[in-house]
């Protein structure tokens, strides 16, 4: 049986919104993953995919995958905001 190859992972600090930390720890709530840093991984190996290794899959509108994700995020905070009034 073949040895799994080890990949070498290095720190990275970033700064998100607090709306997306607070979906991270949905997930992670919700046991779709371990813990942030797998959430996190996975996004951006799924971005990398879809924007700069020619896997992109033909979507509704042609923003890029960022763009929707903050316009997600900003129309969550939107909808928050208008429940607590």
């Amino acid at each position: 049986m073949p040895q799994p190859q080890m990949v070498t992972m290095k720190v990275v600090t970033i700064c998100l919104p607090e709306s997306y930390v607070e979906g991270l720890d949905k997930l992670i709530g919700e046991s779709k993953y371990p813990n942030r840093s797998e959430v996190i991984r996975i996004a951006i190996r799924d971005m990398l995919k879809c924007e700069l290794w020619g896997e992109r899959k033909q979507r509704g509108n042609n923003l890029p995958l960022i763009a929707q994700i903050e316009a997600l995020a900003q129309a969550k905070t939107l909808n928050l905001h208008d429940e607590a009034q």
